[in-house]
């Protein structure tokens, strides 16, 4: 579980294609605190089971499916990825409850300025949009946001300065894929 509160970002430094699994290896400071093999990061959003580190790096693998249903299959070496430590029981949660598992991919149709936040305009498919509740939140690339607006298969998020600074959001532009999680609280209302 995590919060969707990006401790920082990573830069891709390898990736392996093997049999049966993915070898990705990311630079890392922050996250490495603490962090033992077998715990559990969010990259982009995604959560991961920590296989090895270093002083400066730590390594994933990612199943093929995994691959095809995140943007960590269009990840390449240089590219930066947010990272997430898990949250500890008794933290605080400053942005929602966020699982890691990722529900489909999102697509930047629109970027753009107002006032001193930056809004995108993200297309998801018509059969996820019921999960966007105004006002409540949404994990996009494992950044936990709020729902500005929804029409038909679009909604808008706006972006602070600080999440903007802080974040692979920063260099998104059209056309780019994003992992979109949707509120667990979200997708229990609209079951009932």
């Amino acid at each position: 579980m995590f919060t969707g509160i990006v401790e920082e970002t990573g830069l891709v430094k390898r990736i392996l294609r093997k049999a049966n699994a993915t070898l990705l290896e990311v630079s890392a400071f922050k996250v490495l605190a603490e962090t033992k093999i077998g715990d559990s990061i969010a990259v982009n959003g995604v959560c991961l089971t920590v296989i090895s580190f270093t002083d400066s790096s730590i390594a994933f693998e990612i199943m093929d499916n995994t691959l095809k249903v995140t943007n960590l299959g269009l990840l390449k070496p240089g590219q930066k990825v947010n990272l997430e430590r898990s949250l500890k029981v008794g933290s605080r949660v400053s942005g929602h409850f966020v699982t890691g598992h990722i529900d489909c991919l999102g697509i930047i149709r629109k970027r753009y300025l107002r006032q001193a936040s930056i809004l995108f305009d993200i297309a998801v498919g018509p059969e996820f949009i019921r999960y966007c509740l105004p006002k409540g939140s949404i994990a996009v690339d494992g950044i936990s946001l709020t729902l500005v607006k929804t029409i038909s298969n679009l909604f808008t998020v706006g972006i602070i300065p600080h999440t903007l600074k802080n974040t692979t959001l920063s260099f998104k532009e059209t056309s780019e894929k994003l992992n979109i999680e949707f509120d667990i609280l979200a997708k229990r209302s609209a079951i009932l």
